[in-house]
């Protein structure tokens, strides 16, 4: 099967960061074939007018806790929430089902605003794969491997068991990476973290987890380690080029060094981190450094949003103030956080995250017609400063159309809701034991 889309103003995020203001992208079955100006060379089995609309590759979101859509909007003002109603909140109230619906609700969520891969740390991660399955996005998700006990293990660590087996059964498929993730430098001991590590490296899986996010995780590692959690997971031999560090808030100069002498990346969520006050992570002092960073959403409750669109313009208006400087970070380099940065940060930069032959046809289509998108003399500060959710057109994932006309195209999102909301019955009974937190 081949597509042709023509009349497109092609920002393939390539090295060289080509752009072609009348270009073309020409898809063979599930792969990118050619892109380049003017008309194609080539005619397709479908031939598709963008009529000037700004095409760049589909948006990475490098850190994310999907299934999380039931806690949306509950107890954002809270004062350690995590561990006042999060966590006892998902022990008792989050079940396979739930995490089913509530995973494809975020997958639709997410797939119209033109997110077409996403990296996912939850419990049921097994329900979350099906949900990726059956939505056709690209997922790489990890079972949570934390020293307490869950909704899916009664026993602390008992994603570890429960994770290999995930592996085991999803290992191989296209667009779904299983793998498995421990909670946070502060909340799995020293051994577990590096029994998750040596299974991400048995099967070949990136290794992530929290580090450097909380005041208290800082000072504990100070108090109880005299250092920090990067230098920390580097005593124990986990700073690897598979690991992505999220959020990352508090790192110092040495911590940064170190990430970057290993190899490492990291996933920063600008919403979630400013959302609740614990300040802006050092992206300046990573990027100098050469270290690969992408953009997470952080979960729905969390940063309540699971578009790109609004990391993309938080991020600069926070980074710029803090760094006092307006030229820092360009729109393009904002850009390339949410596309090929991302793809980087995950190790996926040959298969995803830019236009160019042979990579995967994971592509969002950005329409011009809104009010909000007229003028556009900078495509790349149109999609920062100006876009919106709303203005995604069309999203392709590995050649498929997902989304057309700012449609679903194999999804019903009224159904899913509908379903969603049909086994949030208990969890919302159960939250009233919160009320007055949330």
């Amino acid at each position: 099967m081949r597509t042709v889309i023509e009349h497109a103003w092609v920002l393939t995020m390539d090295p060289e960061n080509t752009c072609y203001k009348d270009g073309y992208i020409i898809i063979e079955d599930t792969k990118i074939l050619k892109a380049g100006e003017g008309p194609a060379p080539l005619r397709g089995d479908r031939c598709i007018d963008a009529g000037g609309a700004i095409l760049l590759p589909g948006m990475v979101n490098v850190h994310c806790h999907v299934p999380m859509i039931p806690f949306r909007t509950m107890g954002d003002d809270c004062q350690d929430r995590l561990r006042r109603f999060l966590f006892p909140l998902e022990e008792k109230a989050m079940t396979p089902a739930l995490v089913y619906w509530a995973s494809l609700y975020g997958i639709a969520e997410m797939l119209l605003s033109g997110i077409t891969t996403f990296l996912d740390m939850y419990y049921f991660e097994e329900q979350a794969a099906e949900a990726c399955d059956k939505a056709g996005i690209r997922g790489i998700l990890g079972e949570t491997v934390i020293g307490q006990k869950t909704c899916d293990s009664k026993a602390p660590y008992g994603g570890l068991i429960y994770g290999e087996e995930f592996i085991q059964k999803w290992q191989g498929h296209p667009r779904i990476t299983p793998m498995v993730c421990p909670h946070a430098t502060n909340t799995s001991a020293p051994e577990y973290l590096q029994r998750t590590f040596a299974l991400c490296e048995k099967y070949h899986t990136p290794f992530t987890l929290h580090a450097s996010e909380m005041d208290y995780e800082m000072e504990e590692f100070s108090k109880n380690y005299h250092m920090t959690p990067t230098a920390f997971l580097d005593s124990l031999g986990l700073l690897a080029p598979r690991t992505l560090l999220a959020h990352c808030i508090h790192m110092t100069p040495e911590d940064l060094d170190l990430v970057a002498a290993k190899g490492a990346s990291v996933a920063h969520c600008i919403g979630s981190n400013t959302k609740a006050g614990k300040g802006v992570a050092p992206v300046k002092g990573m990027t100098e450094r050469g270290i690969p960073v992408g953009l997470g959403t952080d979960g729905p409750s969390s940063g309540n949003t699971l578009s790109m669109f609004t990391q993309f313009r938080l991020f600069a208006s926070f980074h710029k103030t803090a760094n006092h400087d307006r030229s820092l970070f360009t729109a393009r380099d904002i850009v390339r956080l949410g596309t090929a940065g991302g793809a980087r940060a995950l190790g996926m930069e040959n298969l995803i995250g830019s236009i160019e032959p042979g990579r995967e046809a994971d592509l969002v289509m950005v329409e011009r017609g809104s009010v909000n998108m007229f003028p556009c003399y900078n495509p790349y500060s149109a999609l920062v400063y100006s876009a919106e959710r709303a203005n995604v057109s069309r999203v392709w994932v590995a050649g498929q159309e997902l989304v057309k006309d700012g449609v679903l195209t194999q999804m019903d999102l009224n159904e899913i809701r509908r379903r969603l909301w049909e086994n949030m019955g208990d969890f919302i009974k159960k939250s009233q034991e919160f009320s007055a937190i949330i």
